[in-house]
């Protein structure tokens, strides 16, 4: 009876014992770092991996990200200095740099998120409408390329250049939002706009406008074509007709030129022999006069006739 109370006295110790060093050790990850409440107070941080004591019962941990995380941000409505209604999508990316104070101030990291929607927001909201449209959408004031717009008047290059550009407002919104972060213990690296768009309502009417732009221009350029069509042909014409009329006289000139030849070669051979030219040239009437079906009719004194006897 005795051993048995012993052992079971010695259970209960190692059991005891057991439980007090499982509750005083903690296992922070590479990824991770924690802070050590006591009693509701934050007491130390811990960053490095590894194993780590506390005291038991007494103390508790809460561990955070300390790698950089990420704010994704939901689009908003928001109207410029010149009274542009856009969608701005914006992103950022931060860490917790004050476990300690992040902890007292937010708690956990969805409430950081939250707080982060009301900073970044709302900085964003003021600088877009501190500014025109343009100085969101162009970085430099560099020579804008206008192309058909330039020609039909419809823009001014004026219209494209800004004075700050969109690097600069990011820049600006992420100075004023880290200005704020450190009360809450988070450092921000960077605030990023994804995304710049009309609102609905506005978009429809510059997609009309943008379609009867390129319409004006498609006509126009049809317009120029056809004028330009008509231009060439004209001058097809002409060159056609210059052409036609210089083969005319070249082709008269080589006839002139074959008739008085053959006129002189007839003239000479009737000079050598009249009798045999007048026979020839008879001859040659009656191959073009007289075929199978022809009947003729002549006096007995015709030339023809002559020859035929």
């Amino acid at each position: 009876m005795r051993l048995n109370l012993a052992g079971s006295i010695a259970v209960a110790v190692a059991m005891v014992v057991l439980i007090i060093a499982y509750a005083s050790v903690f296992t922070v990850y590479q990824t991770r770092q924690a802070i050590v409440v006591r009693l509701g107070e934050p007491k130390r941080v811990i960053t490095e991996p590894g194993l780590h004591f506390k005291a038991p019962f007494i103390d508790r941990t809460r561990t955070f990200d300390k790698r950089w995380l990420e704010w994704d941000g939901d689009p908003n409505q928001i109207p410029t200095r010149d009274k542009k209604y856009i969608w701005v999508d914006a992103y950022a990316r931060w860490r917790i740099s004050d476990p300690i104070l992040f902890y007292q101030r937010l708690r956990d990291e969805t409430g950081a998120q939250s707080r982060l929607d009301d900073i970044i927001d709302g900085e964003i909201r003021n600088v877009i409408a501190n500014h025109d449209l343009i100085e969101l959408v162009r970085t430099s004031s560099r020579k804008f390329d206008l192309g058909e717009f330039e020609e039909l008047g419809q823009v001014k290059d004026e219209e494209f250049s800004v004075r700050y550009g969109r690097e600069v407002l990011r820049a600006e919104v992420l100075e004023k939002a880290s200005s704020v972060m450190p009360e809450y213990g988070i450092e921000l690296a960077d605030v990023r706009i994804k995304r710049v768009n009309y609102v609905e309502s506005v978009q429809v009417k510059v997609f009309d406008r943008m379609i009867s732009e390129r319409k004006r221009i498609a006509e126009r350029y049809r317009s120029e074509g056809q004028g330009k069509g008509a231009e060439i042909r004209g001058q097809v014409d002409r060159e056609l007709k210059t052409i036609q009329s210089e083969a005319y006289r070249k082709a008269t000139e080589i006839r002139g030129r074959g008739d008085a030849e053959a006129t002189s070669i007839y003239a000479e051979a009737y000079n050598r022999d009249p009798e045999f030219y007048e026979f020839m040239r008879s001859l040659e009437t009656y191959e073009t006069v007289i075929d199978e079906n022809t009947t003729i009719v002549l006096s007995t004194d015709g030339q023809l006739l002559r020859w035929l006897e």
